[in-house]
């Protein structure tokens, strides 16, 4: 290397210098290898592979290979026995020969769970409901979480924070207030007093209940007893009030029906809907601001914004979200267990029992009983399984969006 060179060489940055010396060094390596073609086979395979950082390299290549078929063999395994012995007949459960394939294999297991636990029907059932549910909660928390990151208005943060007790506060602590409101759902005393009104009315024209003369004198004793209490004009008020009004119906029962569902998802408090506006929230943090006021320049209001280009560009996490709200309310037996008592409303969960036609009363009647529940949990499982199939790349980009950027 000259004097010409070495000047050039110090006239350089730091980094220069560094980026010239990688591309020298990768130049002599260049020379090496040439060379080395010329070298025997033997004489190339013991300077490749009989080394110390071969044996290093290959060494920690197959611990982490044993490692990771050691893990996926604990995570796998179960869900592969539950899917063997669903194909075991009632022989395969006293033959102790038989760990894991079927000797004798069957779908009497399956036929029976189709035929008598009514599967399709609660298929059918479930698939609407979670349809509706999952979009409903898809739209009502994205609306939600758009809210809570681009505008600023009183109480905010409390607001928030209260979005996130939510996700701490465990829902059995809440069973018997939901149960109650939805039993005898009304909103400001409308529904029962609507209902008691048309029913004290009908009254009037039955012989035996004394015509409009008897709903005069309830009025007008209401009206005297009320204004013994609340004095004349308020006391006229709330008596008349309760003689019109007033009766036997206390609200509507919503229960076996799918409105307590649609309304817990419209108001963004059905099962992990803080989860969801919280998702949302964050993704939206990270969209720009100039984006918005470049629409609002052009002559577009919030909600034309908000459905014209904020909805679009959040395709992905509208998936996402509309996936796990799917999932959760496919397998969900806490609400529906709690909303739907009647025997005829028939959901995925509802199956998981032991079909009438199966007789399991012989020596491995635990067993047997045991694997005809995971049949019922695989039967339940495989749906969403194939939806996650059609949408996981979809699934795990939302995931990856999603992460805390504000």
């Amino acid at each position: 290397m000259d004097v010409d060179t070495n000047l050039e060489i110090a006239q350089l940055s730091k980094k220069e210098r560094k980026a010239l010396e990688r591309q020298q060094k990768k130049e002599a390596a260049l020379r090496r290898i040439k060379a080395q073609d010329k070298l025997p086979f033997w004489t190339l395979f013991r300077y490749k592979y009989c080394t110390w950082y071969f044996a290093k390299k290959l060494g920690l290549g197959i611990f982490r290979f044993v490692l990771l078929v050691g893990l996926s063999y604990v995570i796998i395994f179960p869900y592969l026995s539950k899917i063997f012995s669903s194909f075991m007949s009632r022989e395969d459960f006293v033959d102790v020969t038989v760990q894991l394939i079927a000797k004798y294999p069957t779908l009497d297991t399956y036929r029976a769970i189709i035929e008598n636990n009514g599967y399709f029907q609660g298929l059918l059932n479930s698939t609407i409901l979670s349809l509706v549910c999952a979009t409903i909660q898809m739209l009502a928390c994205t609306l939600v979480g758009y809210g809570f990151s681009k505008f600023k208005f009183r109480f905010k943060n409390i607001l928030f924070m209260l979005v996130i007790f939510t996700m701490i506060v465990p829902h059995e602590t809440i069973q018997l207030s939901l149960f109650m409101k939805f039993r005898y759902f009304d909103v400001w005393g409308l529904f029962g007093g609507v209902g008691n009104f048309f029913t004290n009315f009908f009254k009037c024209f039955q012989a035996d209940s004394g015509g409009f003369a008897a709903w005069g004198e309830s009025i007008k004793n209401a009206i005297a007893a009320s204004t013994e209490t609340n004095g004349a004009f308020l006391g006229f008020l709330r008596g008349l009030k309760e003689g019109l009004f007033s009766g036997p119906i206390t609200g509507l029962n919503l229960l076996n029906s799918d409105w307590p569902m649609i309304i817990m998802s419209l108001t963004c408090i059905g099962f992990k809907n803080g989860l969801f506006i919280y998702i949302m929230r964050q993704y939206f943090n990270g969209v720009p601001d100039e984006l918005e006021e470049a629409a609002y320049v052009d002559g577009a209001g919030v909600y034309k914004t908000f459905v014209k280009i904020i909805l679009p560009m959040s395709a992905t996490m509208l998936v996402t979200i509309f996936m796990f709200a799917f999932a959760w309310q496919w397998s969900d037996s806490f609400y529906t267990g709690m909303f739907y008592t009647s025997s005829k409303s028939i959901l995925l969960p509802n199956i998981v029992k032991i079909p009438a036609t199966l007789d399991t009363k012989y020596a491995a009647q635990t067993a047997y009983e045991s694997a005809i529940r995971n049949t019922c949990g695989l039967l339940i499982l495989a749906p969403l399984v194939v939806l996650y199939l059609f949408a996981q790349r979809t699934m795990i980009e939302g995931v990856e969006r999603s992460g805390i950027t504000g």
